[in-house]
């Protein structure tokens, strides 16, 4: 009989980065055999409209928690334990209770094998922060981080088991269906869900910089932000390109994009930009998108950006320097050799979802190992 999986997360039609990677691992994970099924967690302010489809390959969703119910954690603990093993999805913003502390009894409650996939670890967390991932090691049977990065920090910074920790990177999809788009001008890049933090305004006065690219920047306004600010930055966002003189050369693409639009949108720039100001994001699924779709990538040094490209597939530079950005946009555009180059390094298997998605069926093997009993042979009288 086949594994079957609990997934527990936000799932699609929710618009967020973590909701479109368990549908993709998922998918990947079970590849459309019945019996697993998901979880999922849902904000009473969760921005469900326009969002993201699941694959026909995902599983379907069996529960639903209600994050503002309280003591919803219970059914959805019954609903896990009804599969051979559950994959929890960790970020401190989607479960209820301080910094997320319903998610404890939930995992304590579990009867099959857990894996926790950790999607971020602070340098400096709170001490409720800190107390709450260090109980949450402590309860699951195994911990993913996707980067060594985090692995360090979190086995260096937090009192958890070492051995309950396992580096599997975040999954790519397959670009290389769509082909590579050639412009007279070249065509920049940055996607995702828009909101502070993200750092766009370095690109604009970057852009300020540079006479002939165009810039898109797709992706709607983070359902939170929307929720408490309205669309303030981004209409700063528009002021200050107008302000710089680059409003007619920048695309504003209001949209969550499916995989096939965004497929078409990857593949036609020339260079993604990830212009982030944060200095502790150790997973960018925007990042992993564009290496495995051999895209040049300038970005600022946040930790994942400083791993993944340490071997070349992009350009880091300082946080906040528009003209060091500049510079390497102007770098990547002008060397002819860099696309050849990237396209090559992102053809290797490890980044794409189906040998993700082996590394995670290999470590829910080891766990239901562990735990199957060993049969001892009767010696005759």
């Amino acid at each position: 009989m086949p594994v079957t999986y609990g997934f527990l997360s936000t799932y699609p039609p929710t618009q967020c980065g973590l909701a479109t990677f368990n549908a993709a691992l998922a998918g990947h994970l079970t590849g459309g055999a019945p019996g697993s099924g998901v979880v999922r967690l849902l904000d009473a302010d969760a921005a469900d409209g326009g969002g993201l489809a699941i694959d026909r390959a995902a599983p379907r969703v069996v529960h639903t928690w209600p994050t503002g119910t309280p003591g919803g954690w219970t059914a959805a603990a019954n609903a896990l334990n009804r599969f051979d093993v559950a994959i929890v999805q960790h970020e401190y913003g989607i479960y209820p209770g301080a910094d997320g502390d319903e998610v404890l009894p939930l995992l304590r409650a579990l009867r099959v094998p857990t894996i926790v996939v950790l999607h971020t670890v602070l340098t400096t967390p709170s001490p409720s922060q800190r107390s709450v991932l260090e109980r949450i090691v402590a309860a699951a049977d195994a911990v993913v981080t996707m980067t060594d990065t985090a692995r360090q920090r979190l086995t260096g910074g937090y009192r958890v088991d070492p051995r309950k920790v396992t580096v599997i990177p975040h999954g790519a999809a397959s670009h290389t269906s769509v082909p590579r788009e050639r412009h007279d001008v070249p065509h920049l890049l940055t996607w995702g869900l828009l909101g502070p933090g993200k750092g766009i305004e370095w690109a604009l006065r970057a852009l300020a910089h540079l006479p002939e690219p165009v810039y898109t920047v797709a992706g709607r306004t983070h359902p939170k932000v929307l929720e408490h600010h309205g669309d303030v930055y981004r209409d700063s966002l528009k002021a200050l390109a107008a302000e710089l003189g680059v409003a007619e050369r920048v695309r504003w693409e209001d949209v969550y994009l499916d995989e096939t639009a965004l497929s078409r949108l990857i593949r036609s720039a020339d260079v993604v930009v990830l212009p982030y100001d944060s200095t502790e994001q150790v997973t960018s699924g925007v990042l992993i998108e564009a290496v495995g779709a051999g895209v040049p990538v300038v970005a600022t040094e946040f930790p994942h950006a400083v791993e993944l490209l340490a071997d070349g597939p992009g350009i880091l530079v300082p946080h906040q320097d528009p003209e060091a950005m500049a510079a390497a946009i102007r770098h990547l555009v002008q060397a002819p050799d860099v696309t050849g180059h990237l396209t090559g390094l992102a053809g290797g298997p490890t980044l794409r979802w189906p040998a993700v998605a082996h590394r995670y069926q290999s470590l829910a093997a080891r766990l239901l190992a562990a735990r199957t009993p060993v049969a001892v042979a009767s010696v005759p009288a």
